[in-house]
C-alpha cells in the first residue's frame, strides 16, 4: 500500500518522527496551520489566474463569431 506519490507508508513515518524531533510536539499544531494556510493561499492563487486566462479565450470567440456573421 502506498502513501503519498512514491514514498510509502514507512518513508511518511520516517518523515513524521524527524519533524517531531526537529520541532517537537508542542510546534506541530502551528505548523500543520500555516502549512493548511500556505497550500489554502497557493490553491486560490492558481484559480484564480486560471480564471483570468480564459477569461480572455471566451470573448476572443465571441467578437470572431460577430465578424464572421457581419461579413456574410
Amino acid at each position: 500500500m502506498m502513501g503519498i506519490g512514491a514514498i510509502g507508508i514507512p518513508g511518511l513515518i520516517i518523515i513524521l518522527v524527524i519533524v517531531l524531533i526537529v520541532f517537537g510536539p508542542k510546534k506541530l499544531p502551528e505548523i500543520g496551520s500555516a502549512v493548511g494556510k500556505t497550500f489554502s493561499e497557493f490553491k486560490k492563487s492558481t484559480q484564480g489566474l486560471m480564471d483570468e486566462h480564459e477569461e480572455p479565450k471566451k470573448e476572443t470567440i465571441t467578437t470572431v463569431k460577430v465578424k464572421d456573421k457581419n461579413e456574410i
